[in-house]
């Protein structure tokens, strides 16, 4: 099966597990469970269920074990996508092709619909039937990625760094946090889904490869948002220039931003090569991983 035939069937099979996890609308608070729905589904790339999913093929996990994992990381995702577009962050209008979350419900519904998804998202996780250890794990990187030494750590600098100059490094730590660090956690997560802990090895150089495509995604994210329409991001175009906010673009210009994220998913393709010389176990198992990653940088053209 190749990339866009394997990834659109997890996407499917993704949707699915989530029209059956979520709160059903038609119980109370049905406004609440219709506006959770509303955030989550029909709609957006899928990048860090995909990344779980891709991982967890290196490890043979179990593919329950996953959708729980997978619906996790969407609902962090997802909530803080909700937040990040009302009018006391980014206050914006669409998101996937579609009225934001606040738009559609109103701001304190919105606000709720986030919250409730984060709370939803630790119940999920305590839904697999993996050892207590794992289940650990899987909490610990989680809440890691997703607290403030990490996305909202992440998001918190990139409201204070709007009309100021940053540098390279000021910058690249910043996506580390708000983008990266739920990336490296996707690809992280779906390890602790199989039958027993990753090895250090293993964890170091999934960590390579996340880190790379995570920052080559914040590359090519701020590529498009100058070179792409509303119509093809399904959210607005130019905000982060109408804004003046610091992007790889404003600091290194386009073609410059391009090569930078060419390299980056060099990187990770090479973490993926030393992955398959670890152990007979891996060879022929990262390709899903290298379409990922070749994918992100494919956005762009």
């Amino acid at each position: 099966m190749n990339f866009k035939s394997w990834s659109a069937e997890r996407a499917e099979h993704f949707e699915l597990c989530a029209k059956k996890a979520l709160p059903p609308d038609n119980r109370l608070p049905w406004k609440l469970h219709e506006a959770m729905r509303y955030a989550v589904l029909d709609g957006g790339k899928r990048i860090r269920p995909l990344l779980a999913y891709a991982s967890g093929e290196l490890v043979s996990a179990d593919e329950a074990a996953l959708d729980h994992i997978a619906l996790a990381l969407e609902y962090i995702h997802s909530y803080s996508l909700v937040h990040d577009d009302m009018p006391c962050m980014d206050n914006d209008t669409l998101r996937r092709g579609k009225l934001t979350t606040h738009r559609k419900y109103g701001e304190a519904m919105a606000m709720l619909a986030g919250d409730a998804l984060q709370a939803q998202a630790f119940f999920e996780l305590t839904q697999t039937k993996l050892p207590g250890e794992q289940i650990a794990m899987l909490v610990k990187l989680l809440s890691a990625a997703a607290g403030s030494a990490g996305m909202c750590g992440g998001q918190a600098v990139d409201l204070l760094s709007v009309h100021q100059k940053l540098d390279l490094d000021t910058l690249t730590l910043m996506h580390r946090m708000k983008t990266g660090a739920m990336i490296r956690a996707s690809a992280l997560m779906g390890l602790y889904g199989g039958k027993k802990m990753p090895s250090a090895a293993l964890i170091g150089l999934i960590t390579q490869y996340a880190d790379a495509i995570g920052l080559a995604f914040q590359v090519i994210d701020d590529v498009l948002d100058v070179t792409a329409d509303t119509a093809v991001l399904g959210k607005t175009a130019g905000k982060d220039a109408a804004e003046d906010k610091p992007t790889y673009v404003s600091l290194l210009g386009l073609e410059e931003s391009r090569r930078m994220a060419c390299c980056e998913i060099d990187k990770a393709l090479e973490a993926l090569r030393a992955i398959e010389a670890l152990s007979p176990d891996y060879e022929g198992r990262t390709e899903r991983l290298a379409d990922i990653a070749r994918y992100i940088l494919s956005r762009d053209h």
